[in-house]
């Protein structure tokens, strides 16, 4: 459930309130008891940061880790910077 803010258009009193979704707004201010309550737009109470974060969420199976799987088919399709052993008694 959010949490919404609300502020008194006649005496500036403000306050939270723990509603559902579907619940109608608040109108009566509890403070001056005036019909003047309105809800504020106000920024969410957390923020989603960093970087691949949603990577396993909503995936399913084995798809769980797309950035690794990437990078590992990457590897295996670049060429090697190794050089290939050289077989005894082979002429040079």
């Amino acid at each position: 459930m959010p949490i919404y803010e609300y502020e008194c258009k006649a005496c500036g009193q403000r306050l939270e309130k723990l509603q559902k979704l579907s619940a109608t707004p608040l109108t009566d201010c509890p403070a001056c008891e005036a019909p003047e309550l309105s809800r504020l737009v106000s920024a969410a109470g957390f923020r989603l940061a960093g970087g691949g974060w949603y990577e396993t969420d909503f995936k399913s199976g084995s798809k769980k880790n797309l950035a690794a799987d990437s990078a590992a088919a990457g590897d295996a399709k670049s060429p090697s910077n190794t050089p290939s052993p050289k077989k005894e008694g082979a002429a040079a």
